[in-house]
């Protein structure tokens, strides 16, 4: 499923309505780097938008297409993952060792991706839905050329 495109999102939630009738958990999970490496003030916007197009509102779409599946479960759930470098606290902090990360477009996407999830927690949690961002960390996998210190496992 392509999270860019309504209409893949959009066959792709008439399969498991079709197939299985609802849904008990829907991890948002994907997402882009776009462009590492260029201070934030040379940072083109195209390249920002990209990212957050994936990364925010690729969750938003895939989200609220497949809200209703999600009601139909009963007591489903929502998880979005983020990252840590989406924490203001950690990014601002020069002591700790996300500082040194200054990625304009992925930083501040999964900073938005965090208030996304609390809004659609505030909204859903009298409907038994919980949603919840989880952060992986640095692991190794096709997103970070398999550099990351923690694994799969």
């Amino acid at each position: 499923m392509d999270v860019t495109q309504l209409s893949s999102i959009q066959a792709a939630a008439q399969y498991v309505l079709k197939e299985e009738g609802q849904l008990d958990i829907l991890i948002n999970n994907a997402g882009i780097s776009g462009v590492q490496g260029t201070h934030p003030s040379e940072q083109r916007i195209d390249e920002v938008i990209t990212v957050y197009d994936t990364n925010v509102f690729g969750a938003i779409r895939v989200t609220q297409a497949f809200l209703p599946l999600l009601k139909a479960a009963g007591g489903a759930k929502i998880i979005m993952v983020s990252s840590g470098l989406g924490s203001l606290e950690w990014v601002s902090d020069p002591n700790h060792p996300y500082f040194k990360v200054n990625e304009l477009g992925y930083n501040s996407s999964k900073t938005a991706l965090n208030a996304v999830t609390i809004a659609f927690a505030r909204q859903l949690k009298n409907q038994g839905i919980s949603v919840n961002a989880v952060d992986p960390g640095y692991t190794a996998t096709d997103f970070n050329g398999h550099s990351g210190y923690r694994s799969v496992a």
